[in-house]
């Protein structure tokens, strides 16, 4: 259509471009459209013509002025899409002019289209020199941003770029971490995969495989595609591939459906109402653009005269393979002729679908836009109407000046283009949903907004349909995730979503999901069963509520009662011979230190305190220097005794009570002193000992200084070692009364303990320590008690006719 400024339109009306092998020896044909028509298309393209016309029968907008349009259909191919750049920009006046001066006065003002990418890059290119603005309504590759590259590049429709990171986003939002992916082989899908891919990896998630096809490219590859499909193990496939390539593999794939698969879809094929006759992809969920209402657009439409048909070759095409007829003369002697009798309202094609306009919305606004351009570089606004001087020559470049700077509002929706050339970036999130009548029907159950800060862009308000009608979230990963407990490996020569899960070693734990690593628990704690919390570690210390603890208390608590028993005993018969003749002094401070002896096991049972642990260790060791002390000066005075009944001797005027009990105090106050200078120095404490048990904590009494413990412990030995030898050397002197051989075995038996104490010491682990220290008290003290005063109680109390004197005198 002629008019004062012409628009030019290029849309893929058709799939293929006719092939034709030259021969060099006539003149080409000049390429032609073949294969079937996508009626979306051409419905593109009559919403052009329909927003021209409404723009002419304007006031507001252009007053005054007629816009023409001249569109061309580029069969989605190259070649189309160039000659057509270089028809724009020669100029529309078929007569080729010779004179020097060459008018651009024939030329587009600006272009809408085109729908694919590839075809918009090759045009730029083109119109770019001749600073004619391009203002896209589909072509979405991020790489028409570049506007170094591409400076005259517009469009209504956002970015790719936008498409690639709400895709990934809404893959990572259900979980999704193993995918397949397949793509146009054209820059759309390439450009686009890339962006999705970049994005994807940022998110975690993982690809299975990506591959590329064309509609062009032979069965074999697109077999490959599809068997590819069905063989992965990936649930989710997302597919950036333009809606006619789209049609292509389904197609392929519908021979032989895949398993249950969940496509992700781009915006090209999506929200194509074309698709939803593949059944099998029922549950696809992908971005469109949102939807909007043009009113009059249906009317329009739909109100095809036969003479309009007739007059355009696309609508003819359009109407023939609609109603399966032929219009006038073309028809064969076998077709049928179209009579006039059909009705364009009964078509369910999506040239009449406008239920749910989208991208028919962004080339109504490519339209309005370019207009709005040429209206401010023409127009004078005033404060009711506008002036326009339909005479004013303006030139391409001044209407892609003005395109940078529009803003505008048409049926409630924002127009604007940043420094790229883009608007801003709003979807809508799309579901293919079962309807009660068995279609497939396209549901917006969310929205997506670039503009919006991260994290709040995404937004669901509407249950989604899964494949195979589901109601839950497919489950698509590679490897199920590592509960709390365990860590990741990954498997050798697969991708990070792909690993094993291996739990926690001793003493680690990992309280996430999907932990990487384990972490040691602090000092004090330690992993619970299933290693996923650190619990506080239980403290171990001999206790008097545990057996152990109970039976050496009892035992501790019976030797001090035994040797009490012991003690009265002596007492009630302390006049009878053999109590007089054993020395019955040392007799009764021997028994008194063998009591504390008892006693003092048990500071070594209870949780260990400053004041317990100072205790059991001194005095242990007083007590026991104590009891040898007696056990020594009885020893020495046996021996003594006897020594002095040699002629002319006169040994135990040094030997009487007083020397024994300065002997006892000397021996005694020895121990005192070397305990005051331990607890003075570096004195026993309490502390938690986490180096024996990893899982547990032992309460024990550390020695402080270890010197300490040892002299007190050798200067024990060194007694009873000293006792010991007195004992053996007494032990073959006469009379019944000589106690030597009974010190003798007393002697032997702790030194006996004694010695097998140290290694069993140094050796035993947590509480069993102070089991054996216990032990080895007990053992020496009962060892002394039942060796020394065992046999006197036993003639005292069951042998009373032994117990006289001149019994005790017989040396037969």
């Amino acid at each position: 259509m002629d008019g004062d400024y012409i628009i030019g339109g290029i849309f893929s009306i058709h799939y293929y471009m006719h092939t034709v092998k030259h021969n060099y020896t006539t003149m080409p044909e000049p390429p032609r459209c073949t294969g079937s028509m996508d009626s979306r298309e051409l419905r593109f393209s009559r919403a052009m013509v329909f927003a021209i016309e409404e723009i002419n029968n304007s006031t507001e907008l252009l007053p005054g002025i007629t816009l023409g349009y001249e569109i061309h259909d580029s069969c989605a191919s190259v070649p189309v899409a160039v000659q057509v750049a270089s028809q724009f920009s020669n100029g529309l006046d078929p007569v080729f002019y010779t004179g020097d001066n060459c008018s651009q006065a024939g030329m587009v003002m600006a272009m809408v289209g085109e729908s694919g990418s590839t075809p918009s890059i090759s045009m730029s290119r083109i119109l770019g020199s001749f600073n004619i603005a391009q203002v896209s309504h589909f072509a979405t590759c991020a790489c028409l941003s570049d506007k170094q590259q591409y400076p005259n590049f517009f469009r209504t429709i956002p970015s790719d770029q936008f498409q690639a990171d709400a895709l990934a986003k809404l893959v990572k939002h259900f979980g999704w971490t193993w995918i397949g992916a397949v793509h146009s082989d054209s820059d759309y899908g390439n450009n686009g995969m890339a962006s999705f891919l970049q994005a994807a990896q940022k998110e975690g998630i993982c690809v299975e495989y990506s591959e590329s096809f064309y509609r062009t490219h032979p069965r074999s590859r697109i077999q490959r595609v599809a068997d590819v499909i069905r063989r992965s193990t990936a649930v989710v496939v997302v597919a950036f591939v333009a809606s006619g390539d789209m049609r292509i593999l389904l197609q392929e794939l519908s021979h032989k459906p895949p398993p249950p698969r969940q496509w992700i879809g781009s915006e090209s094929w999506v929200t194509d109402p074309d698709m939803l006759r593949f059944n099998f992809c029922a549950g696809a969920i992908g971005f469109g653009i949102e939807q909007s209402v043009i009113p009059g657009l249906r009317e329009f439409l739909l109100d095809l005269s036969p003479t309009e048909v007739a007059a355009s070759p696309l609508l003819t095409e359009f109407w023939e393979d609609a109603f399966n007829c032929r219009l006038g003369k073309s028809a064969a002697i076998d077709e049928r002729v179209c009579d006039g009798s059909e009705d364009i309202q009964t078509l369910q094609r999506p040239y009449t679908d406008t239920s749910q306009l989208r991208v028919t919305n962004m080339a109504y606004k490519a339209v309005y836009a370019i207009a709005h351009a040429i209206h401010n570089e023409v127009c004078q606004d005033t404060h009711s109407t506008a002036q326009c001087d339909k005479f004013t020559r303006i030139e391409s470049k001044q209407v892609l000046t003005q395109l940078k700077k529009l803003n505008f509002t048409k049926n409630g929706y924002d127009v604007s283009f940043d420094a790229n050339g883009d608007p801003v970036a709003r979807y809508e999130l799309v579901n293919w949903q079962k309807s009660e009548s068995g279609s497939i029907e396209m549901v917006t159950v969310g929205h997506y907004d670039a503009s919006l800060p991260d994290g709040q862009e995404f937004h669901i308000n509407r249950n989604l349909t899964w494949v195979d009608s589901d109601t839950q979230v497919p489950v698509s990963v590679c490897s199920d995730s590592c509960p709390p407990g365990t860590r990741k490996v990954l498997q050798k020569g697969k991708p990070i979503c792909c690993y094993d899960c291996i739990p926690c070693p001793d003493g680690k734990i990992s309280n996430n999901t999907d932990s990487p690593d384990c972490f040691s628990c602090p000092k004090e704690f330690w992993p619970n069963t299933e290693r996923d919390t650190c619990l506080p570690k239980p403290v171990e210390f001999l206790s008097f509520d545990e057996v152990l603890g109970i039976i050496l208390a009892a035992f501790s608590v019976g030797g001090a009662c035994l040797a009490i028993i012991t003690a009265a005993v002596f007492f009630r018969h302390r006049s009878s011979p053999i109590v007089r003749a054993n020395n019955s002094e040392l007799s009764f401070l021997l028994l008194f230190s063998l009591t504390l002896c008892f006693l003092c096991s048990l500071t070594f049972i209870g949780a260990p305190s400053d004041w317990s642990c100072m205790l059991r260790h001194t005095a242990f060791g007083i007590t026991f220097v104590l009891c040898i002390s007696c056990v020594l000066g009885k020893t020495m005075v046996v021996l003594m005794a006897f020594r002095s009944t040699l002629p002319g001797s006169n040994v135990m005027k040094w030997f009487g009570p007083p020397q024994q009990r300065m002997t006892v105090v000397s021996f005694t106050f020895i121990q005192v002193l070397i305990c005051a200078i331990w607890l003075g120095l570096s004195p026993p404490f309490p502390m938690k000992n986490l180096t024996i048990y990893k899982e547990r904590i032992i309460l024990e009494c550390a020695l402080g200084s270890a010197v300490g413990f040892w002299v007190v412990l050798g200067y024990i030995g060194l007694l009873a070692v000293f006792c010991f030898v007195l004992a053996v050397l007494a032990r073959k002197l006469p009379d019944h009364f000589n106690e030597a051989k009974l010190i003798t075995f007393s002697m032997l038996v702790f030194c006996a303990v004694w010695i097998t104490f140290i290694p069993a010491y140094v050796s035993s682990p947590g509480k069993f320590t102070v089991a054996v220290e216990i032990f080895a008290i007990l053992a020496s003290s009962f060892g002394m008690i039942l060796c020394i005063f065992a046999p006197k109680c036993y003639i005292i109390l069951f042998k009373p006719e032994k117990n006289t004197k001149k019994h005790l005198m017989n040396k037969n």
